[in-house]
């Protein structure tokens, strides 16, 4: 087999298997480069994507391990609960801080490619919910590599998609069908040399915590400035980050967001303190119904009946802000689909 000195990425999100099984199915058993997937899943997940993509094509999948040669024409998928990286001519898994709500998430993956790859990275958005992928699609333009996307008006799930076509210069949109052809002949040519891109200290540092370096020792204060918004996961400050025209967050623990990722966390949080709301004011209404039953049994009617009013009160307020969260709008589309 001859071999490139391409790498490709590849990351998807709902909608996400069917699409992977399709791309696979499509590229030939000589296929020249390794590729690395991302697929977000559940900490839980089976982590059977391997098998799955093993039997949908001719090239061999496995689950990354850490340290681990890439070889030509071998396809290395990120274990649930880890994040994929790439170093020269190996791959990382790691257990990094959760970016955009995921591990394995899509940027670190493309971010690291960018860096040690250059022109010989090629990144592939595929359907999913939000945008990540978009900083490290971004990245790997910025360091001379090549982006593709999946066609949004055929994809499942077509955020992701659009929203790299939305902020990043890339260079192929394309159907499904048209993916793996476009891979075979940009990995069949030798990588070109480009004029010297710089790898920015955001992008250093991003792909250094990603490798489990300390946030700190990594940098990170040297790149963001406090914002007024704290991290839905551990609750520290968000770090402002600003790269281009784009903006993105980070706590001091890891933890990593877009502008998109980070109102969807806000909009589960505001959800979920909702229905604890509904569910302390249904408990009060239980318990002093149950009092004002005893006290009532127990001759004091008068405070009985004071419990039963305020039973009824609280359950008018339940019954309030149920309504409320059955009504309201999602702050994103991740409240309309899983992503």
């Amino acid at each position: 087999m001859t071999r490139s000195k391409h790498i490709v990425v590849i990351g998807a999100s709902a909608g996400g298997i069917e699409a992977l099984r399709a791309l696979v199915a499509a590229l030939d058993e000589e296929f020249p480069a390794p590729i690395c997937v991302v697929l977000h899943s559940a900490p839980e997940a089976p982590g059977v994507l391997d098998a799955i993509l093993t039997r949908a094509g001719r090239l061999p999948a496995t689950n990354a391990a850490n340290g681990e040669r890439l070889q030509p024409g071998h396809i290395y998928v990120a274990p649930p609960d880890f994040h994929l990286v790439v170093e020269p001519g190996l791959v990382r898994v790691t257990k990094g801080p959760r970016e955009n709500r995921f591990r394995p998430a899509i940027d670190p993956l493309f971010r690291s490619a960018a860096q040690v790859y250059g022109p010989g990275a090629i990144g592939v958005i595929l359907t999913g919910s939000l945008d990540d992928g978009t900083d490290g699609l971004w990245a790997i333009k910025q360091l001379g590599g090549c982006a593709i996307v999946q066609d949004p008006l055929e994809a499942l799930f077509p955020s992701m998609p659009q929203n790299a076509i939305d902020h990043v210069n890339v260079d192929y949109i394309l159907p499904l069908a048209e993916i793996a052809p476009m891979l075979a002949r940009l990995t069949s040519v030798p990588v070109e040399p480009v004029a010297a891109a710089r790898v920015t200290d955001v992008l250093r540092v991003e792909v250094k915590i990603a490798m489990e370096e300390n946030p700190i020792d990594a940098g990170l204060e040297r790149i963001g400035t406090p914002s007024n918004f704290s991290c839905p996961e551990c609750h520290g400050v968000l770090l402002e980050l600003k790269e281009g025209t784009r903006t993105k967050f980070r706590c001091h623990t890891g933890h990593a967001y877009s502008i998109a990722s980070l109102l969807a966390a806000v909009g589960e949080g505001i959800e979920d303190s909702m229905w604890t709301a509904v569910r302390a004011l249904e408990e009060g209404h239980l318990l002093m119904t149950r009092m004002a039953e005893h006290f009532k049994v127990s001759h004091d009617s008068a405070y009985a009946e004071q419990l039963f009013d305020r039973a009824n009160e609280a359950r008018q307020q339940s019954d309030v802000i149920r309504q409320l969260v059955m009504q309201r709008e999602p702050l994103s589309e991740s409240n309309k689909s899983q992503a």
